[in-house]
This record gives structure tokens, C-alpha cells and sequence, in this order.
């Protein structure tokens, strides 16, 4: 079976290089070890070979259709659904009581690299309704949680998150749907219609359970007046609860997970049940988009790193051509890997899947560790900056997985762009992460326009500190003085750039928020240059041990130079515009297109 993840790597990134084991010290995993963590990823491993992966092309080609106003996906996704309630994949990080194995985040989301990089489409669905359960269970009456989330945590009920309406993308506050009270208490009747729902329909579970934002009538307009309810597509007594399955969209990639279109209330008469209190659904929302913005980060990571293994094998298998310096057409060609624009172009992905991967790791290993913090300060401090780093763990790597998995393409050439090898399929799938969750232009407002300014800019400070601490230990190591060095340039000049550009402030929101995605950019270039750092320290120090697979280590510190002579560098060029004056993207007229 072909490699579609680098089982290795992984392993690096969470024992070595970051060492989430230290996390069984915390008395909420203390159950867990070093043998538990594997025997998930183990697990995963054998549900993504066997079950996923060789689904991965049948559900690109045979797409959901709507029939009879009813979804019907792939058949082979029903039992892989159960298989993951039986499992206890769907409830695994929640506490013992609640049938939960108290796993942390962090291997959760490992396994879900796992499972995304085999089949990104199966793969969606538990995951899906983990987080819409976590939200009933955190927020939702003892009522509610009891009536609903066993049958979400068994496989049997998919949940959902609707908020995404037909004038009301991104722009939360002109979300129409509405919701009126009724006799009972808590319980609404829900109007309006919501578009984009991942999972919104589908034949394979025997329930849908939307968690959906809607106005009560009278409410604040504006974000302010935002509430969620649970909206289940059949009610518990098993009456329809008129949700009608509108339309399905046909997408681009991702196609084995259905698109829907739903209508609630047409018949006026679809109930809804208000999850905690009135006006504060989008502040309970942030709680699971928060979660899923690093959730999609992951996910292109996943992607991406299967069309890098799907690359990477090719150009080891293909022969093509002759070294450059070669003039002797009788020698035999040479596999297309000793080209040294291929490496480029290998390096290129391997720097920006591993570097990706590592940020990724950190955030759910820092989530981990703000979940059982008890010092408030502590927490404070922990919570602004993965704030600060979730647009960034989640926008570098939608973009440039999309770069990432176009180079998988090109590498393969011709076949490339054929059905008959996957890259093709994984480049299509690659492009709905900077759509995912909040598009790129959106999270580098979040970023400048808040997260960087968030309690006297604590985040940012914290990024910053832990930074230069990393730096410093790299300036400790004979042999990576020349990454200290080719790091620490850039790093100052941005930090510099940085705090010039929070002048424009003074200048109003137009002009300061310009250029705010490419400042999203230079950042995420930064923190993945950080990360690139950590991977050559715990490199460098398994080398210097003696650590066997030296060649693997030897890999890491290689493509950790790349980053910086590559990669980094752009950073250089972004600069200029954060201190320019001239503004086209405000002065240029519509009608001038």
C-alpha cells in the first residue's frame, strides 16, 4: 500500500521534538503513557490502511447525490462511522464519566492527521461531531446533553455545525435565521436556511444533529444577538422536524463528503433547543471554530504531506535525464530525486509539511496545557498566545498547502495531471482550506486587527519571548550557528517592521488593515521558521547521542537551511509594503477594472 503519511516524522514531531509524554504528568492524562499514546496512533493507522484508504478514489469519483430529497454517500462510510463510535474515537478526549478516555487533544489530533492524510473525506465525519457534542456537553443543559450525545458519541447521529447562510458568510451579524419561543421551555421554532453545511445530510447515520446560530426575535442586532440551538433533523420522538435537504453542492475536491443546502421551518414547524443562554451562541460557537481552525490547519497538513509521500516515491522511481555535468549519453539516466530542482521542490514540501506540522503539535500540546492549568496568570498568558498563533496555525498551512500539493503536480509532470495517479485528487482537496473556517483575508484581520493588540499585546510578547528562547539555544549549538544566524537577521528586521507598522494605527482601520493578510503571511513564514529551529535543536542533539537513522536527522537539519535560505528570506520582500505609503488596493475605483 502506498505511504500516504511519514510514520517516523510523526513520531519525531511528538516524542522528540516536543515531547507530549510530558503531558501524562498533568493528573487529568496521568492514566496515559508513552505505550497508550502508540497504541492510538497504532490504531489509527490500522482504520486509515484498512478502511479509509481504500476508499480515498471511489469517493472522489462516486460523489453524493440528493435523491428524494435524501443524501446518500459512499455505502462504505456507514460502517466506518459506527466503527469509530464503537471505538470511542468520537468521545475519546472527554472525561471518564462521561465514557470519555480523558486522551489529550493532541493525540486526538494526530490521529485525525492520520486518518485525514489516508481519506480526507471519510475522515470528516466523527470529527464533525465531536465538536458539536463538546459543545452540548460544555454548554447545553443536563436535559439536553443526556438526550443527545450518546447517540452522537456511538456513530449513530452525525452532528454538525450550521452557521454559514446565503448573505451572511463571514459576516456573522447579518445572520438572518430566526428562531421564536414557544409555550415550552427553551424550545423554539426555528425559520431560515443555511448553506455549506459539512455533513448537513446524509443516509449513513440515522440522524442529523445541527448546532445552529439563529436570532431570537426581539434580540440585539448585530453578533450581540446570536444564539444556538440544537436543531436536530428528526425529532426525538421520531417525527420529521422540518429540515429539508434544499441542494447538495458539487465540488471541486473533498467530494465524498456531502455539501448541503438545508431549509428549516417551511412548514413552520422545525423546533430548535436553546443551548445555554440567549444572545451568547457565538460566543459558545468560538469554543468549537477555534478548535476547528486548527482542526483545518491539520487537515491541509494531512493533504499536503500525502502528495509530498506520493512525490517523493516517484521522483526516488523515475528515471529522466543526466546530471547536468554529465556529457556521456551511454550512461544510464538518473532517477529525477538527484536533480537539484526537484529537491527544490521536494524540500519545498517536506520544509512546509514538517514545519507545519510542528506548529500544529505545539498548539494542541499548548491547548492541552491551558485545559488543566489552576495558576490563573499561567493560563492567561498560555490562552493569549494560542489565540495569537491559531489564525497562523491554521492560514500558513491552507496556503501553502495548496503550493505544496501544486508541487507534488509538477514533480510528476505529465502524470501529474492524470486521474491516474492521486496528486491530481489531493491538489483539487488542497484548495478548500483557505476557504475553511474563515478565509485567509479574514484571519489576518483577526490577527493584526485583535490578536495582536489582545491584553497589551500579551500574545504577541508571549510569541516573541518564546522565540528568542529558541534562538538562544540554537546560538548554543556549534554546529547550527549558521541557522542562528541566517534566523536571527530576518527575525530582528520583521520585529523591527513589525512594530513600525503598529504606527499605522494612528492612520485608521483602512489603511492599517490593508495589507493585514500579508502581514498574516510574513508571520506565519516567521513562526514556521521558529519551528524549522526546535526540529534541528532536537536533531542536532539525537546526532550528537548517536541516535541511530542519522540520515533522517541529517534530513531535518537540511531542510531547516532550506527554510531559511528559501523561504524565510521572503519575509524580506513583504517588509517594503508594510512601509509604504502608497495604497492601490483603497485608491483603485471599481469601475477602473
Amino acid at each position: 500500500m502506498p505511504s500516504f503519511y511519514s510514520k517516523r516524522d510523526l513520531h519525531f514531531q511528538l516524542f522528540e521534538n516536543q515531547n507530549c509524554v510530558e503531558l501524562t504528568q498533568l493528573p487529568y492524562f496521568s492514566d496515559h503513557t508513552k505505550e497508550t499514546f502508540n497504541l492510538v496512533l497504532d490504531a489509527a493507522e490500522q482504520i486509515a490502511e484498512k478502511s479509509l484508504y481504500p476508499l480515498f478514489r471511489e469517493m472522489d469519483r462516486q460523489e453524493p447525490q440528493l435523491v428524494d430529497g435524501k443524501i446518500r454517500i459512499h455505502p462504505g462510510m456507514k460502517p466506518i462511522i459506527r466503527k469509530f463510535g464503537e471505538d470511542g474515537w468520537i468521545n475519546a478526549i472527554f472525561p471518564y464519566e462521561e465514557g470519555g478516555q480523558q486522551l489529550p487533544w493532541i493525540l486526538h489530533m494526530a490521529a485525525g492527521f492520520i486518518f485525514q492524510a489516508s481519506n480526507y473525506s471519510g475522515s470528516v465525519f466523527p470529527f464533525l461531531t465531536t465538536g458539536a457534542a463538546n459543545l452540548i456537553r460544555t454548554f447545553g443543559s443536563k436535559e439536553l446533553k443526556e438526550k443527545f450525545t450518546p447517540n452522537m458519541y456511538s456513530g449513530k447521529w452525525q452532528g454538525t455545525m450550521a452557521l454559514t447562510e446565503p448573505d451572511a458568510g463571514s459576516s456573522l451579524s447579518d445572520l438572518s435565521t430566526s428562531a421564536t419561543p414557544t409555550s415550552a421551555s427553551n424550545v423554539f421554532k426555528i425559520k431560515g436556511q443555511k448553506i455549506y453545511i459539512s455533513a448537513g445530510d446524509h443516509d449513513a447515520c440515522e440522524n442529523i444533529i445541527h448546532l445552529m446560530l439563529a436570532r431570537i426575535e426581539g434580540a440585539p442586532s448585530g453578533t450581540k444577538g446570536i444564539s444556538l440551538f440544537v436543531v436536530p433533523k428528526i425529532r426525538l420522538d421520531g417525527t420529521p422536524n422540518d429540515v429539508l435537504t434544499q441542494g447538495i453542492y458539487h465540488k471541486m475536491g473533498y467530494k465524498g463528503a456531502p455539501i448541503a443546502h438545508l431549509m428549516m421551518g417551511s412548514n413552520e414547524d422545525c423546533e430548535g433547543y436553546l443551548v445555554g443562554e440567549a444572545h451568547q451562541g457565538l460566543k459558545y460557537m468560538f469554543q468549537m471554530m477555534n478548535e476547528a481552525r486548527l482542526g483545518v490547519g491539520m487537515n491541509a497538513v494531512a493533504i499536503a504531506t500525502a502528495a509530498f509521500q506520493a512525490s517523493l516515491a516517484y521522483a526516488k522511481e523515475r528515471p529522466q535525464g543526466r546530471k547536468i555535468s554529465e556529457k556521456d549519453l551511454n550512461k544510464p539516466q538518473i532517477p529525477i530525486i538527484e536533480h537539484a530542482d526537484v529537491k527544490r521542490m521536494l524540500l519545498f514540501q517536506k520544509s512546509v509539511t514538517e514545519g507545519s506540522l510542528a506548529l500544529l503539535i505545539y498548539c494542541g500540546i499548548l491547548s492541552d496545557k491551558i485545559s488543566q492549568e489552576t495558576i490563573a496568570e499561567n493560563k492567561l498568558k498560555m490562552e493569549a498566545l494560542l489565540d495569537l498563533l491559531t489564525p497562523i496555525a491554521k492560514s500558513y498551512p491552507s496556503e501553502m498547502g495548496v503550493l505544496s500539493t501544486s508541487m507534488a503536480v509538477q514533480i510528476l509532470g505529465g502524470a501529474g495531471y492524470t486521474t491516474d495517479f492521486p496528486v491530481e485528487q489531493y491538489f483539487r482537496e488542497s484548495r478548500i482550506h483557505p476557504i475553511h473556517e474563515g478565509t485567509t483575508g479574514i484571519h489576518g484581520l483577526d490577527l493584526l486587527g485583535r490578536k495582536v493588540w489582545m491584553q497589551e499585546g500579551l500574545g504577541w510578547k508571549a510569541l516573541l519571548k518564546e522565540i528568542q528562547k529558541t534562538l538562544d539555544q540554537v546560538k548554543s549549538i556549534q554546529e547550527l550557528t549558521d541557522l542562528a544566524h541566517s534566523f536571527e537577521e530576518i527575525y530582528l528586521k520583521f520585529n523591527h517592521s513589525a512594530g513600525e507598522l503598529l504606527f499605522k494605527r494612528n492612520q485608521g482601520p483602512d489603511k492599517f488593515l490593508a495589507d493585514a493578510t500579508l502581514f498574516l503571511e510574513a508571520s506565519g513564514i516567521l513562526c514556521i521558521g521558529w519551528m524549522w529551529l526546535k526540529q534541528a535543536l532536537s536533531a542536532q542533539k539525537a546526532i550528537s547521542q548517536g541516535a541511530l537513522e542519522q540520515g533522517f536527522y541529517f534530513g531535518k537539519i537540511e531542510t531547516a537551511r532550506y527554510f531559511m535560505e528559501y523561504e524565510l528570506v521572503k519575509i524580506l520582500g513583504l517588509i517594503p509594503r508594510f512601509h509604504s505609503e502608497a495604497y492601490p488596493t483603497l485608491s483603485m475605483e471599481k469601475d477602473w477594472f
